[in-house]
């Protein structure tokens, strides 16, 4: 298994604990390490070359 598909279950973990969250702190915690498990397997993605780099706007 690709190490991009950990994080992106460690991401599907979080929102689960955020929707048993007790309290909207906690909630709103589980939410912030589900963004950010995604954006590191995002990023892994790209740095096994698996999605192309974002093309700078140039105006």
């Amino acid at each position: 298994m690709k190490q991009s598909d950990h994080f992106r279950e460690n991401a599907e973990n979080c929102a689960q604990l955020a929707e048993r969250a007790a309290d909207h702190p906690t909630y709103l915690r589980y939410k912030r390490m589900e963004d950010a498990w995604r954006s590191l397997a995002d990023e892994q993605d790209w740095l096994d070359g698996e999605t192309p780099p974002v093309a700078i706007a140039v105006t």
